[in-house]
């Protein structure tokens, strides 16, 4: 009977929200298909916002939500797995 806590309360609601308002930010301004620099200026500027909009979001959750839309921006790598000893 050991159940995973999750977190609750209003800071992992703010981070909830932050995280999907950044994903639909993402999807709606086409950053997925931009360059990389292009990408870090837009993220720049989008992080202020975020940060001004969630302002009980510390520094770490911050930075870990640009982490989320940087790789969410990220193209889908797929992985052939092929077996050593076939041929």
């Amino acid at each position: 009977m050991n159940k995973k806590k999750l977190r609750s309360g209003p800071e992992a609601a703010s981070f909830t929200q932050a995280r999907d308002e950044l994903f639909s930010h993402i999807l709606r301004c086409g950053v997925i298909d931009a360059l990389p620099e292009h990408q870090k200026d837009w993220f720049d500027d989008t992080m202020g916002y975020i940060a001004d909009r969630y302002e009980d979001l510390n520094p770490e959750q911050q930075a870990q939500l640009r982490l989320l839309g940087e790789r969410y921006c990220q193209p889908v790598r797929r992985v052939d797995t092929v077996e050593s000893g076939a041929a």
